[in-house]
Formats: structure tokens, sequence, C-alpha cells
């Protein structure tokens, strides 16, 4: 919420390196590691500041042929498998000619001088024949693969980390980045000193900032290796082997494993460190605002299951005329939304506790061998006790359409201001047609950035004004382990959903989010789970949108 010759739009400009921030996980193997990096990603990038994650394993993969390149995500992409199998062969690449000579063998499948027919190595010295072409490319990814004792293993899984923080540096320093999460294990003090090294031999300016992410249970971990099991390294595998092998894997990481702590303090080094998920949080020395707002941002996490509901209130006189902003009722139409918004989340909220308790009477947990149990600590809880609120602004419209929940003691209902619709300033109760006709250089300036633009007068307001209020709201609904339904207006709503939906910036301020749609997002251990509902007025129902997609709205003046 700054600006400045520099960053007009209050960005952090390119030029200033020094508010940069290099984010390197630290962490055995589920821990979590990936769950935080995706938050913090969506969380940073919703408050207008470029962030991206690189991700260790997903560049391994796909140097080891495990996935194909196109597989790498949007938002931190990767090169082609060609230019990985080409920088471990590079004979300028940081590798030593032995772990050339053994990358060569590994993504080739072939020994020069050797080799007289196809075959596929692993690191362990074995060979076995293979017909396959695409096996021979293939590195040996199994447990042993990550045996801190299999020095060639070690030394290309330390290149290929080095290679991703260079992309990543790059990212801050040459691509507008603001932000660069290395999301890997980076589990032993060696490697953590060796990538602060290459940070500060590219850039002393740029900021480092250590999230390490510890799990103490048992229950918590045994699940979180479920989720293992359905990831790349392990998908269509047979689920008992991987689970072992898996096990086997954290074992290796384990035994050479150095927590950080003191060597970090020493050197004055900015650290996190997040236990079981949130629930004990450990800062050392942090310094700028990015820092400090992830450490706050982290105390809010949990994993309990729940239900978020959005939607905006019921239709109000003002809508009827096409007025912006103001405070009336609601009309008729708008209180036969709120009792069909009522029976709807009544019923879904019955419908809710059965899926659960289906889902724990077919569980195991702690989890048996094979079962995919979702990693979820609080599932013995009393799910009929679990509290539901509902959450409104201050304004009338909003508050109305909540009435049948007032009414019911089984809802906690309260009005927040920070709920309340962007304020327009001097064009409060104006319509659009009348601020084309008599501000049309506003109109204009609107038109051409909804984001950025800001309404004239006392207490105008924009969407980075919404962003920057909601905040707060944010945390409070990733903190609390009761269901909400918050019941705001469209500029709230669509700042809302671009969060939880991890949508640019150039999608917020022209989402369509149309009176009579309610949006429901269920919080998983891997992200979120996504559903839409539109009001049918007929039958004062609500219907599903099956494969729903947000979508821009077509009135340019909403």
């Amino acid at each position: 919420m700054t600006r400045s010759k520099v960053s007009p739009d209050g960005r952090i400009p390119d030029r200033d390196v020094a508010a940069k921030l290099v984010i390197i996980m630290v962490g055995l193997p589920a821990r979590g590691k990936s769950y935080i990096t995706k938050k913090i990603q969506r969380y940073l990038s919703w408050q207008q500041h470029n962030t991206r994650i690189f991700n260790v394993g997903n560049r391994r993969r796909i140097a080891a042929g495990v996935i194909p390149s196109s597989s790498s995500s949007p938002r931190g992409r990767s090169p082609p498998a060609s230019q990985h199998r080409h920088s471990l062969l590079n004979p300028n690449a940081h590798a030593d000619a032995p772990v050339q000579e053994a990358a060569s063998i590994l993504l080739n499948g072939t020994h020069t001088a050797q080799i007289e027919e196809p075959t596929t190595f692993d690191l362990n010295g074995t060979t076995e024949s293979s017909d396959s072409q695409e096996q021979q490319r293939r590195m040996d990814q199994s447990a042993k693969f990550f045996d801190p004792k299999n020095e060639t293993a070690s030394k290309i899984r330390e290149q290929v980390a080095l290679e991703t923080l260079d992309e990543l540096i790059d990212y801050l320093l040459h691509g507008n980045g603001s932000v660069g999460v290395l999301d890997a294990t980076n589990s032993t003090l060696h490697r953590r000193q060796l990538l602060v090294d290459r940070i500060k031999e590219r850039e002393p300016k740029l900021g480092v900032l250590f999230i390490e992410s510890i799990c103490n249970d048992e229950n918590l971990l045994e699940a979180n290796m479920r989720l293992k099991l359905s990831g790349p390294d392990y998908k269509n595998k047979d689920p008992v082997k991987s689970l072992e092998d898996f096990k086997a894997r954290v074992k290796a990481y384990e035994s050479a494993y150095e927590p950080i702590g003191e060597y970090e303090e020493k050197h004055d080094l900015q650290y996190i460190q997040i236990i079981d998920v949130g629930r004990k949080i450990v800062h050392h020395r942090l310094r700028g605002f990015l820092a400090s707002g992830i450490a706050s941002y982290l105390t809010t996490f949990n994993l309990s299951p729940r239900q978020i509901w959005i939607t905006r209130h019921g239709q109000s006189l003002d809508n009827v005329a096409g007025k912006l902003g103001g405070d009336s009722d609601l009309t008729e139409r708008g209180h036969y939304y709120g009792m069909a918004l009522y029976n709807f989340i009544t019923a879904k909220r019955k419908e809710w506790v059965v899926e659960q308790e289906t889902k724990i009477a077919r569980a195991s947990f702690p989890p048996q061998p094979g079962d995919h149990t979702p990693p979820y600590p609080e599932f013995n809880q009393d799910l009929e006790e679990k509290n539901f609120c509902v959450w409104t602004s201050m304004l009338k419209r909003s508050v109305e359409t909540a009435e049948y929940f007032e009414a019911d003691d089984d809802y906690d209902v309260k009005a927040w201001e920070m709920l309340n619709e962007l304020n327009a300033g001097t064009f409060e109760g104006m319509t659009y047609e009348e601020i084309a006709t008599k501000h049309p250089d506003e109109y204009e300036k609107r038109q051409h950035d909804k984001l950025q633009y800001i309404y004239p007068g006392v207490g105008g307001e924009g969407y980075l004004q919404v962003i920057n209020r909601l905040r707060d709201m944010v945390r409070e609904v990733e903190r609390v382990a009761d269901h909400v339904l918050i019941i705001s207006h469209r500029s709230v709503c669509r700042v809302l959903m671009a969060y939880f939906m991890d949508l640019t910036r150039q999608d917020i301020a022209d989402l369509d989010v149309p009176l009579g749609m309610l949006f429901a997002i269920h919080p998983k251990p891997y992200g979120i789970e996504f559903h839409a509902y539109r009001y049918n007025e007929p039958q004062g129902w609500f219907d599903e949108v099956r494969d729903y997609k947000p979508q821009k709205t077509q009135d340019r003046n909403s």
C-alpha cells in the first residue's frame, strides 16, 4: 500500500533488490513443505508480490525422465528435460568429471566405451537388460538414490539443487520476481551453506529466509506419507512397496539430517520453524515486511476438515436501480434468497457430517499399508459439535440476507466492517451511466485499469485497498476450525475468491460474481476442493454448476 516514483503501482520495484526474498525450505520428506510453499505462494501473489515456486524434486524427476517437462508448474517453469540432461552432462557445469560420467550413464543408459547392448544402470552398480529405450534413460529413483552415503547420487542431487536455485535467482533479478521459493529438503548444513554461498556470490543484497517444517505428530506424519503414494515418484505403482521405499528414503535423509539452529543464529540468518503444520511457530531475526508477514500468516494454518462458503447478499433496492454502494434494504426477492440460502446451507451442513462419518468408518487411523487416508489429525473429534460461523458486512443488505441464520441458535452470526463493499467515494449512490456522463475522465480511467483505480473523494477505495483490509479476514478464515459462511458484496467476493482460487491479478477486478452464486471451498491437505452453485429462483434451491471455471464478467461497468 505504498507508492513511489520507482514503484507507482506499489509493488516491489526491480531495482530494490534488497527487498526481494529467497525462501529456502528445510525439512525431511513428508513434512508438508510443498503444502506450505503453495500456501505462501498463493498468499503473497494475492498480496500482489510476484512469487514463484521452484521445486528441486520436479527438476530431478524431469532430468531423470520420470515425468515429462510439460508437467512442471506454470508458476515454477523449468527448462525442457533435454536441457536438464544437457546441464548435467555439460563440461562447464559445476559437477566434476566422475559425476558427469555417472550422469551420462544414468541419463542415457549407456557407457560409450564399455557397453555393447542396451542396459539400464542404477546407482548401486547393478545392471539389468531392457528392451525399452525409455527405461534406459530413467535414473534409479528408489530410496537408495537418496542415501547420503551414495556420493555420486548426492553430487547429482546437489547439482540439480544449484541449477534450480540459479533459475530462481534469475527470476528475481531479471524476471520481475519479488519472492522465489526453493522447495526441497535442504536437510544438511552443507547443502544450506552451499545455497547461501551461491546466493551471496550472485547478489549479496538478496534476502534469504529459511523455513523449516518439523512434524512430531506420528499420526500426521504417517498420513502425510500416504499422500506421497499418489505423487509422481510412486504414481501407478504398488502402494505397499512404494510405502516401504518411501519410508526407507525418509530414513536415509534422517541419517544425515541437521535441523536449523545454532549455525544459522551464529551467522545472523533469519529463519522460521513451523511445527506440526502451525501448532507451534519459532522464528529468529526476521527482517522486512515480507518475512514478518509470512511468519504471521504461518500461525493461521490448520488441517481441520471444514466448509468455507462465499456468496453475495440477496437482491437490494439499489441493485434494482443500478446504483453503486449505498445501504439499501433487500427487495422481496432478496429476502427469499436469504431463506433459500439458509435452507440449502443447513441441508449441506448435515450432509457434510454424514460424509465425514462415512470416511471415518471406511478409514483406519493411523492408516494401514496401502491406505490413502487424508491427514486430518482432528478426524476423531465430535463432528456434530463443529461450530458454524456466518459472517456478514455491516451493511443492511448483507445483514438482512442472514436473518434466517440469526434466528437459529445453531449458527454464530457476526457482522464485520472489513467485509463492507468497496467505497465509491464521491460516486456513492450514482449509476455507471451517470458517472460516464458527468465524469467521463474518471469513467475512462476505471475502464482502463480497474485493479489500480481508486474512486475519488472522501473514503474512496479501489481493489488494492480491499485486498489490504481483507488480509486479516483471510488469516482468520485460515485460522478457524469452524465452518464459515461469508455473505458480502461483489468486490469483497472477488478478492476472496481470487485468494482461494489462486487467480492472477489481471482476473481479480473482472471476476464474474453475479447475485445468486454460492461458492463452496473445502480445504484439503493437497489444496482445496471447489464447488459452485447457482440459485434456482423458481425452485427456491441451488443447482450445482459442474466444471465451473472462473471467468471474466461481460459487463465492463460492474
